[in-house]
């Protein structure tokens, strides 16, 4: 169940992947996620179907923007350079910022990537999306976590303990450690984040595909790049 050192290594080429794969599933099925709820939904509640879509849509953005926070925190605690490392980083613990309420918020950052970004997909792509970046976070955490405990010990057998692995809690379940934030930092590392963000919310208040696609294709870019030349330093 652990990613091999091939899928650590690798793993933006991955989640290029575990995006692009799904989003072409409109081969097999035709039908937008997002369109065929609020289809469901408008019969449901009497709204037309297009406001309910359009509103879904804001908040597929909101998700998105949501995330692209998340990972930004995160990385202002833990660094551009550990974020894209190509190999996992032991020497030290980080528990401050969102890691006093969730071990693993980049991954969990990126499970609502794939639910924002699925609004833009077909039903079997949504459903694709989802399940396979949730086995391959799950998948690197288990890596991850294994190397930490070996190196960290039973300081990191405590931390374990209290912070949940993947669904944050909240109050913080630890004492913040001192770490202060580096947001420059964090911004360095994820503004390709936000790029996704701005993309679906781009969509949302015009409903022009090429804009998203323009926008998605931008931010894929910076993200593959930046991922690559920080995964150097």
């Amino acid at each position: 169940m652990r990613a091999t050192n091939w899928e650590f290594k690798n793993r933006a080429l991955v989640f290029g992947i575990i995006f692009g794969i799904p989003a072409s599933l409109y081969t097999l099925d035709p039908q937008n996620a997002t369109a065929a709820l609020a289809n469901g939904l408008g019969a449901v509640l009497g709204m037309d179907a297009n406001l309910v879509a359009r509103l879904l849509f804001v908040l597929a953005a909101c998700i998105l923007v949501l995330a692209a926070f998340i990972r930004t925190w995160a990385s202002a605690y833990l660094r551009a350079a550990v974020v894209y490392a190509a190999e996992i980083k032991t020497e030290s613990l980080v528990a401050d910022g969102p890691y006093r309420h969730v071990r693993n918020p980049l991954y969990f950052a990126n499970i609502l990537l794939a639910l924002g970004l699925g609004a833009m997909m077909s039903r079997v792509g949504f459903v694709a999306v989802l399940i396979a970046m949730t086995v391959f976070c799950y998948r690197l955490i288990f890596r991850e976590e294994s190397d930490l405990e070996a190196s960290q010990g039973e300081h990191y057998k405590l931390y374990q303990s209290a912070v949940p692995r993947l669904w944050p809690a909240w109050p913080a379940r630890v004492p913040a450690a001192g770490r202060e934030a580096n947001w420059a930092e964090g911004f360095k590392s994820e503004f390709w984040c936000w790029g996704f963000a701005v993309s679906v919310g781009v969509f949302a208040i015009t409903l022009n595909t090429t804009l998203f696609f323009a926008a998605t294709a931008v931010s894929l870019a910076v993200f593959w790049l930046s991922s690559s030349l920080l995964a150097r330093n």
